[in-house]
């Protein structure tokens, strides 16, 4: 069904009246996505920067009795599901601590809206009181949890809940995964893809806009009297004026399935085209109403779409029947033959009117489920630097169901003290090719921090520069084999130097010989009374200064060891 006609016709008066904002019923928590597609661009500007300006933008204009808090996910670790945090609890006045926590935010981490919802839900203590969540997100749940259910299961609770969910450049796909959290709550689903439509979203559900007053009806003029018996005028009005089917191909049977599937519905220009203005987008439509008027209709399935004009009236159902020429998907990629689905993998088509369409196959366990329109369509599979590019020869209403093999295997590249002894200190490893090009650069294929860094390569031959402290070592060559997963140590012989110098404003770290003018090389420094370094086994000098006195020392590093000197500043 559509959603609310009455919340339709007031967003749309809301765009048209502008009206003041007042402050919402209840308590309110925003949930925002601080994970890393945020830094996804929308006009050549991050998600993220414009989320904080329309955050900023709402919040400055909010009521001082609106009682509204903070909770975001992904913006502290990388891959942690449990990365949910209530930064400013709900309270009034709390609009400038809001909008400074998301200009300081990190943007990083996974998408575990469902659990962020039902904790937004929990510290609003929603069985005591009316309440509101409304999420900002520019993704799907990637943490194997259902939003859907979470709706139904608050909305079941027979508690006072609403969720609103603000969908931040989800293409309609993506947004019919979320959009049932709203529904299933009596809440809104709205779109966004730029800042105007973002800061309106969010007026729309963090503050409330009252009724205008109308304006006064003008007294009639005094006119003679005329007494008539009119005739009635019977309008039988229908409960539903559209009822939309889509077509896979020309004479085939209605589409039954919700996968990818919206409707779209836009105003008819003068000129019989599409207006510019999206009025709504519905999910899982079969029926609806809408005021009675001229529009185009679009259909949207996957990555195919089809669109119509359209007139309704408020005593007939209007059928349009849109084919939509596409053909149903299915599609896993392998690093080898047989191997096993690999879970990373991203797909981008190129689309017959030259727009990229990408599908991630972590949001799907390994395996997209899409349409596409018929006729040949180029794409790319790409998982982790290796890559491979082929084409679909797709028919209208023919399901296609492929295995895509990325020839590819994995390198994880461990740093080691000595043998047997893992590396604790932050580190950075770049993989390049071993065959130089002919300016003498290697290509290369990625870099990571940490331990642990898992590389998806091409089969061939490789090195790993490793990089520890400003020093960087000696490439060492490994080779990767298709399917097959190679560990590669990387053997540092390194131990770590901690310095200890009371009273001191700087501590240098310098070549054990001077040169011939009896200056030594500056390696490393840093301010303060405490230095500490991973190194390699060898001979350092080491000077602590505060002002015009100086202590040094010479000092060895012991692979695989921990030195300590104290060095005390009078």
């Amino acid at each position: 069904m559509f959603a609310r006609s009455a919340r339709l016709l007031s967003l749309i008066l809301a765009l048209v009246l502008t009206p003041q904002l007042m402050a919402a019923e209840g308590r309110s928590i925003i949930v925002l996505d601080a994970s890393g597609s945020m830094w996804g661009q929308i006009d050549g500007r991050p998600k993220l920067e414009i989320a904080r300006e329309a955050l900023a933008g709402v919040l400055a204009e909010l009521p001082a009795d609106s009682e509204v808090g903070l909770m975001a996910y992904g913006h502290r670790t990388k891959g942690d599901c449990a990365d949910i945090e209530l930064i400013v609890p709900p309270g009034p006045g709390t609009g400038p601590a809001i909008a400074a926590a998301a200009a300081n935010m990190q943007f990083l981490g996974k998408t575990p809206l469902t659990d962020a919802v039902r904790q937004a839900a929990a510290a609003l203590r929603s069985t005591e009181a009316k309440a509101t969540v409304i999420l900002i997100t520019d993704g799907v749940e990637t943490c194997a949890a259902d939003p859907c259910a979470l709706g139904r299961e608050l909305e079941a609770s027979g508690v006072d809940f609403t969720a609103h969910v603000v969908g931040f450049g989800l293409t309609s796909e993506e947004g019919a995964q979320v959009a049932c959290l709203a529904e299933n709550t009596g809440g809104q689903y709205l779109t966004a893809g730029d800042l105007a439509s973002l800061t309106f979203a969010l007026q729309t559900t963090v503050v409330t806009a009252p009724t205008p007053i109308p304006p006064p009806t003008p007294k009639p003029a005094t006119l003679p009297v005329i007494k008539a018996t009119p005739k009635p005028v019977v309008v039988v009005e229908v409960e539903n004026n559209l009822a939309p089917v889509m077509l896979l191909v020309e004479g085939g049977e209605a589409i039954q399935t919700d996968i990818g599937q919206a409707w779209e519905v836009y105003p008819l220009a003068a000129d019989g085209g599409r207006g510019e203005t999206l009025i709504t987008t519905i999910y899982e439509m079969r029926e609806g109403k809408l005021p009675p008027g001229n529009y185009m209709l679009v259909g949207k399935l996957g990555s195919a779409h089809a669109e119509m004009p359209i007139t309704l009236t408020k005593e007939a159902t209007a059928t349009p029947i849109l084919v939509m020429n596409a053909s149903p998907v299915t599609l896993r990629a392998r690093a080898i033959d047989a191997g096993p689905v690999e879970q990373d993998a991203i797909f981008e088509f190129t689309l017959p009117d030259n727009t990229v369409a990408t599908a991630y196959a972590t949001n799907s366990g390994g395996e997209i489920t899409t349409y596409m329109p018929a006729g040949i369509i180029p794409f790319k599979v790409t998982l982790g630097e290796a890559t491979a590019s082929d084409t679909l020869t797709l028919t209208a209403g023919q399901k296609l169901d492929r295995d895509i093999i990325v020839a590819s295997g994995v390198a994880v590249i461990n740093g080691f003290y000595v043998e047997g002894l893992l590396l604790e200190s932050s580190s950075y490893v770049t993989v390049e090719s071993k065959a130089k090009g002919l300016t003498g650069q290697r290509e290369n294929f990625g870099a990571k921090s940490g331990q642990d860094g898992i590389f998806t390569l091409p089969p061939g031959d490789y090195v790993a520069v490793f990089v520890l402290d400003q020093h960087t070592y000696e490439p060492l060559p490994f080779s990767v084999e298709q399917g097959k997963r190679i560990e590669v140590p990387v053997i540092l012989n390194a131990g770590v130097l901690a310095i200890s110098a009371p009273g001191a404003a700087y501590i240098d770290l310098k070549s054990p010989t001077p040169d011939a003018n009896g200056n030594r090389a500056l390696l490393n420094g840093t301010s303060g009374e405490t230095f500490q370094s991973t190194l390699p086994a060898g001979d350092y000098f080491v000077v602590a200064y505060r002002g015009d006195t100086r202590v040094e020392a010479a000092v060895t590093v012991t692979a695989g060891a921990r030195t300590e000197i104290d060095l005390p500043v009078p």
